[in-house]
């Protein structure tokens, strides 16, 4: 579309005329170079045009053929090698067993032939009689049975896979982990005013939980208290304890772990020196209610139903309970201190997902371990390579949580940094920390709980610094 203009220059001939001005590349034209103009864009467009139609022809054919043919020859290639490598396995076993199965014959023989010259001698002889000859008709039988069934020869199962399972693998899922970064200096959200009580201090911080405000629950474990720094603020509000160190209903003792149960509107605090479970309805803060009794309580965590999950540091188990459940179910270890795989070693933190998998960060075996519902052994899903400092290892890891995706991300507190283990891989990825102990702000020093607000930004207790710093997320 273009517009009428009084005499002005034309872009083309340069010449003084009646123009016309152009929207698309704002330039003035006479009324001869405005038709060659629309005539350019014409061509353009049919050009566009063919190459529309030619894309449309491809994904026409894409549809009738939609495979790709260079994964297809991958996936033969597949088939045509692990078929060689089962031919050659059964080949070598069938050589084998015809080799043993010669012998066992030839040992049979043998056999029958002592058999048979013994027969004959006490029958030369005639000497013999009913015990005789229960004897030799049991060993004629024995004889039979080792030559149509050979007691020496069976098939053995190796549980070793010999051949390398293949699967199909989205990219755009398994390059994701690429796109999902964090800035690696922290912004501090809570503490960093050196260790202390007052309203804007921390003091030896354990774990959060962040609501979809983007407040943030502290457990400030050495001041005995739950604070909540409100989004943005420079200093928290004391929303349980302030009362001192001790076991009264307004009182706690080393608090741990915080979460919040959104149905009920209240906090659940495992307060482990007290050995005891507690809810603190959010209405009514003077309104505290003891849940569990005579447990050392470290790791919290609520599933869809409302059951919460809380594990026994010092009985190295995880279990679960409702509401009035004195006892509670074991779901994972309760069969002693150890590092089988149904077995915990000072179990920390813990997470539950969607699907009531249960994911445990087994402290001092150096592992996460995930417990599917009703198992009864948990599989290595971190670690799980003795205590180091490699991609491959954890040293007592804490704060653990997992994402739709089933990423785990996991606190490695003694190696002073966070990592991502992405299903199926031997190592994890370092995602935040990992310069050594240290105040500054790309550095940690023994951190512990970990969580995630709801635009991905990570956001990490750093236990040593007495603060809270935050990731934010950057792609």
């Amino acid at each position: 579309m273009a517009t009428a203009k009084s005499r002005t220059q034309c872009s083309i001939c340069n010449k003084q005329k009646n123009t016309y001005n152009c929207y698309g590349c704002s330039k003035d034209f006479c009324s001869q170079h405005l038709t060659e103009h629309r005539q350019l864009l014409a061509e353009q467009l049919d050009e566009i045009i063919d190459d529309h139609d030619q894309f449309q022809q491809t994904i026409i054919q894409q549809k009738q053929n939609p495979i790709d043919s260079s994964l297809i020859e991958q996936i033969n290639e597949w088939e045509k090698n692990s078929i060689t490598k089962v031919q050659q396995i059964a080949q070598e076993c069938r050589n084998t067993l015809m080799k043993w199965t010669q012998k066992s014959i030839n040992d049979v023989e043998e056999k029958f032939i002592n058999l048979s010259e013994k027969l004959k001698e006490i029958r030369k002889e005639n000497e013999f009689n009913e015990i005789d000859l229960k004897h030799f008709q049991l060993k004629l039988t024995q004889i039979t049975q080792e030559l149509f069934q050979p007691v020496n020869i069976s098939i053995h199962h190796d549980p070793q896979e010999i051949i390398k399972k293949i699967s199909i693998i989205s990219l755009s899922k398994r390059d994701r982990f690429k796109l999902n970064k964090w800035n690696q200096r922290g912004i501090v959200i809570a503490g960093s005013n050196q260790q202390g009580d007052q309203l804007n201090q921390l003091s030896a911080p354990e774990g959060i939980f962040i609501d979809n405000h983007n407040n943030i629950c502290i457990a400030d474990c050495d001041n005995h208290r739950i604070v909540e720094w409100k989004y943005h603020s420079n200093k928290g509000q004391i929303i349980a304890g302030n009362n001192g160190r001790g076991n009264r209903n307004d009182q706690l003792s080393y608090p741990i772990n915080v979460i919040v149960d959104k149905e009920n509107n209240s906090l659940i605090i495992s307060d482990y020196e007290n050995k005891r479970v507690i809810r603190l309805f959010r209405r009514n803060p003077t309104k505290q209610q003891i849940l569990i009794s005579h447990i050392y309580c470290w790791g919290l965590a609520i599933d869809k139903h409302g059951f919460i999950y809380v594990s026994d540091w010092k009985k190295n188990e995880v279990r679960r309970w409702k509401e009035g459940d004195e006892r509670g179910t074991i779901v994972a270890g309760g069969n002693g201190r150890g590092n089988d795989v149904n077995q915990l070693n000072r179990p920390t933190y813990i997470f539950v997902d969607k699907h009531d998998s249960l994911y445990i960060s087994d402290s001092l075996n150096n592992r996460v371990m995930k417990w599917k519902k009703n198992a009864k052994e948990g599989t290595v899903v971190a670690g799980g390579n003795g205590k180091g400092d490699s991609l491959k290892q954890l040293s007592y890891p804490c704060g653990v949580t997992v994402d739709h995706l089933g990423r785990i991300y996991v606190v490695d507190n003694e190696n002073h940094r966070v990592m991502c283990w992405c299903k199926g891989d031997a190592e994890g990825k370092i995602i935040v920390g990992g310069n050594g102990e240290g105040k500054k702000s790309n550095q940690l020093s023994y951190p512990t709980g970990l969580s995630f607000d709801e635009e991905e930004n990570l956001y990490v207790v750093d236990w040593g610094n007495n603060r809270v710093l935050k990731h934010e997320k950057i792609c």
